[in-house]
């Protein structure tokens, strides 16, 4: 797998990306499926995608590349202080 894991989770298709995030919540391919709106091949061929373009072979490295995906696709809200935090 490559040293740098943002660099690899940038290789990524937005959609892989999503996967990965789905992947990192626990969701099973079928939950991911549903809550995307793809088939449950779909999801697998993704998957198969992101092994081939990470190197990642085992469930653990998965695993971690869905946590680094995670996140690096934090919504921008969550890291922008209310306004009322600023008020200090």
């Amino acid at each position: 797998m490559i040293e740098n894991v943002q660099e690899t989770v940038s290789l990524l298709s937005r959609r892989e990306r999503e996967v990965l995030v789905h992947l990192a919540e626990g969701d099973t391919y079928c939950k991911i499926a549903r809550r995307m709106g793809l088939s449950v091949h779909t999801v697998d061929t993704y998957l198969r995608r992101i092994r081939g373009k990470t190197g990642a072979t085992t469930r653990v490295q998965m695993a971690f590349l869905a946590m680094c995906a995670a996140q690096t696709t934090a919504p921008i809200s969550s890291t922008v202080p209310e306004s009322r935090d600023l008020a200090a």
